[in-house]
């Protein structure tokens, strides 16, 4: 039994060249930026104008990669 078992969490792994960072996690939004250079921390979607932390929007993006995969159960 997994850690994440014990604790009744699912464990997803998403595809390692999923453009997490590039990608604005804004809804309905969804821009994804062809190049951005690894030093970049943070950028402006063209867009819809909204300013990303470059390793915060990579968050948001997984964790909803993560729950298209498995929704979260409504009680």
């Amino acid at each position: 039994m997994g850690t994440q078992e014990w604790y009744g969490r699912k464990f997803v792994q998403i595809d390692k060249f999923y453009p997490s960072s590039k990608r604005c996690s804004t809804g309905g939004c969804g821009h994804r930026m062809d190049k951005m250079a690894l030093e970049v921390r943070t950028w402006t979607c063209p867009k819809c104008g909204t300013k990303h932390d470059r390793d915060i929007n990579a968050a948001k993006n997984i964790l909803a990669a993560g729950l298209a995969v498995f929704p979260v159960e409504r009680r």
